[in-house]
């Protein structure tokens, strides 16, 4: 995504996205972690910290919005809903306050639940 004013241009990568995304999303109450889904026998995987942009996608649009897509596992009884909510305005405000950038959506898949 790129950024142009009269002192220059700004130029932000996809990784900086799901960095702040998977950052915000894993920090809020009753998220257990990032998932993603193996291609090879169909079952979700709790990500890494260090691979926690699996489990987001970016996608920049034509009017110079961004659309984040984010899947996760929740821990055990809590409300997904609520949960659901808090990660959608949490990543909305942290990526629009951090790169300047317009969030048209967030949109979060829970994609398990972490019995323990």
């Amino acid at each position: 995504m790129r950024f142009q004013n009269d002192k220059g241009e700004i130029q932000i990568s996809s990784e900086v996205f799901t960095t702040i995304t998977g950052a915000v999303a894993t920090s809020c109450f009753g998220v257990k972690g990032m998932a993603a889904r193996s291609k090879k026998d169909g079952l979700v995987h709790l990500l890494r910290s260090e691979s926690m942009a699996k489990g987001v996608r970016v996608i920049f649009e034509e009017d110079d919005t961004v659309s984040i897509e984010l899947h996760i596992i929740v821990d055990a009884g809590v409300n997904l809903t609520a949960v659901s909510s808090s990660i959608m305005s949490e990543v909305r405000y942290a990526v629009g306050n951090m790169t300047g950038a317009q969030v048209r959506a967030v949109d979060v898949y829970v994609d398990s639940m972490e019995i323990d």
